[in-house]
């Protein structure tokens, strides 16, 4: 079977709110903060969607015996956010993942070579071939963060195709790196737009998500 890398544009309306908020340049720090929290929360419902393993047992309601659906907790679940950037969007996804362990990994682009470098690395020297990995990067733009990232996870044993990737807004460039690198994976967008400027943004895009995060 041919693997294929698939992306999701899912069609929610507060998807489509937040990220209207989050690429209004007059939309202030708090304010931007707030609007990719919620990307997070809601972009990681969508990406865990007949993705998490789960179990059937039978729990006693107040009347009688009724057959019941919990995730499964003998498969690990980690969140990996992109540091800085996709320290925004682990709010929302932890609320939604409670029980994930959280695993920093620090990359920061080269803004002339446009090539990412690692400067934190709390991942585990090995990681079970079983867990299940979210990836928070805002902005998928060259896919090279993102390559980086999935390099150290994968030499470690996670399965690509047990990843899933949550991003605000994605550029074809990151995509079809990413398809041809690793094309099992699946990613979860709130847009994918037009292109790269010559500094490498995305355009329209919504400007440095992790200085609009965090105020600098």
């Amino acid at each position: 079977m041919t693997l294929q890398l698939r992306v999701y544009v899912p069609p929610h309306p507060l998807i489509k709110h937040w990220l209207g908020v989050a690429r209004d340049a007059a939309t202030p720090s708090a304010l931007f903060r707030s609007a990719m929290t919620e990307l997070g929360r809601w972009l990681t419902y969508e990406a865990i969607r007949e993705w998490l393993p789960t179990v059937e047992t039978t729990v006693e309601t107040p009347l009688s015996p009724c057959p019941a659906t919990f995730i499964n907790p003998e498969v690990p679940i980690v969140v990996v956010p992109i540091l800085r950037a996709g320290l925004g969007l682990l709010d929302g996804a932890q609320g939604i993942l409670p029980l994930a362990s959280i695993y920093h990994l620090g990359l920061v682009r080269n803004e002339e070579t446009l090539e990412a470098s690692c400067y934190l690395n709390r991942l585990p020297d090995q990681i079970d071939s079983q867990t299940h990995v979210l990836i928070t990067d805002p902005m998928l733009a060259t896919g090279g963060t993102t390559i980086a990232a999935m390099k150290e996870l994968t030499q470690r044993g996670v399965n690509p195709a047990l990843v899933r990737i949550v991003s605000v807004v994605a550029a074809p460039p990151a995509l079809q790196k990413l398809s041809t690198a690793y094309p099992g994976l699946n990613i979860y967008t709130a847009a994918i737009d037009e292109g790269l400027n010559e500094k490498g943004f995305i355009v329209p895009g919504l400007g440095d998500a992790g200085d609009r995060t965090f105020g600098t």
